[in-house]
């Protein structure tokens, strides 16, 4: 069974820079049903252009036969607030001026999306989430949330992701901003503002997504002639293009200054001490040849979280490897929630 709807939050949504949105709006999907002691909830935190719909964009770990199924599991994910499939966001009405917010939306952190999260598993009444999953900008989300509420928090993937946004990560993103900006469209108040920008934007990511060997295995040219028209070129223009038909730029600039803003220390202390306060049982896995979010990152999170678990995997499409492995992730993640369970088994029959 699967459910796509919206909650709608009636009180002022209170952001992490004290600003405040009103009447704020969740999209979200359930697949299968939560069971009488509800404790079969795995919950997907999506990236940074993906949607609620985790069996779409998740194939593989997510679905009908596969690791996580809604025959076994009460499987959620919320379309986060900024986003441009159906929770509030830029193009959304501002209550104020009855108009679309534009530039006008406040900017938000991870933490703010985290906490829309919550609202939502209250709304749903879930007290207990066994497997809380994200990769990228989800596993940003994932691991905040886990930092939030430990005590409610059973297992934690944390996939390709990070506990605070690298110089590296900020400088790609920025450089799409730029993009965005150079489009003078993006100032002019229209739902289609800054779309060509936003195709430079998607240009420039796909660069830090992927890798050398993914473009020389994919886009290599097959004669020896050629002066122009090169596949690579191509290539760029037409994922430029697909993003266009499908996100907006205000959704996409916004989500990326989210991005940046993720740092777990933040008024914790410090990174370490945010991240000991994990009382989860954890597993990171990193891609080896990530560029964006290098596997130096994971190191960090697995040493810094209590008992965690590190696994590495290898991938030619580098960071969008954490959604394209998915035999290799199906592996590793149903290997460690059957040795977790086989531990908590041992550990039940110790203390009885």
């Amino acid at each position: 069974m699967s459910t796509h709807t919206t909650y709608t939050h009636t009180k002022l949504f209170k952001l992490e820079s004290g600003k405040k949105l009103r009447k704020v709006e969740l999209a979200y999907q359930t697949y299968g049903k939560l069971n009488a002691k509800k404790d079969n909830v795995i919950w997907a935190c999506h990236a940074l252009t993906a949607n609620a719909d985790v069996l779409d964009w998740w194939k593989g770990l997510f679905g009908h036969n596969a690791l996580f199924n809604p025959e076994e599991h009460f499987i959620i994910c919320a379309n986060v607030v900024g986003s441009h499939y159906g929770s509030t966001n830029p193009l959304s009405q501002n209550p104020t001026t009855g108009q679309p917010y534009y530039l006008a939306f406040p900017e938000f952190t991870i933490r703010d999306l985290v906490q829309a999260h919550r609202l939502l598993a209250a709304h749903l009444g879930i007290e207990q989430i066994k497997v809380l999953i994200g990769g990228s900008l989800g596993g940003q989300q994932a691991v905040e949330w886990a930092i939030i509420d430990p005590k409610i928090i059973e297992h934690l993937i944390l996939v390709a992701t990070n506990a605070v946004h690298s110089p590296w990560g900020i400088a790609f993103n920025e450089s799409q901003r730029l993009a965005i900006t150079a489009d003078r469209t993006f100032y002019a108040q229209q739902r289609d503002g800054g779309t060509k920008g936003l195709k430079v934007a998607r240009s420039i990511a796909l660069l830090s997504y992927r890798t050398y060997d993914a473009y020389v295995a994919t886009q290599l040219e097959s004669v020896n002639d050629k002066t122009g028209g090169f596949r690579a070129s191509s290539y760029q223009n037409y994922q430029g293009e697909k993003l266009c038909k499908r996100f907006n730029a205000y959704s996409y600039y916004y989500l990326t200054k989210a991005m940046d803003s993720h740092n777990v220390g933040r008024n914790r202390g410090s990174i370490t001490d945010a991240l000991g306060a994990i009382k989860a049982t954890t597993l990171v896995i990193g891609v080896e040849n990530d560029v964006l979010f290098p596997l130096s990152e994971q190191e960090f999170l697995a040493k810094n979280i209590p008992d965690a678990s590190f696994k590495s995997i290898k991938s030619a499409y580098g960071h969008d490897g954490f959604l394209i492995e998915t035999d290799t992730l199906t592996n590793i993640i149903g290997t460690f929630l059957k040795e977790s369970s086989n531990k908590k088994i041992i550990k039940l029959h110790k203390t009885a």
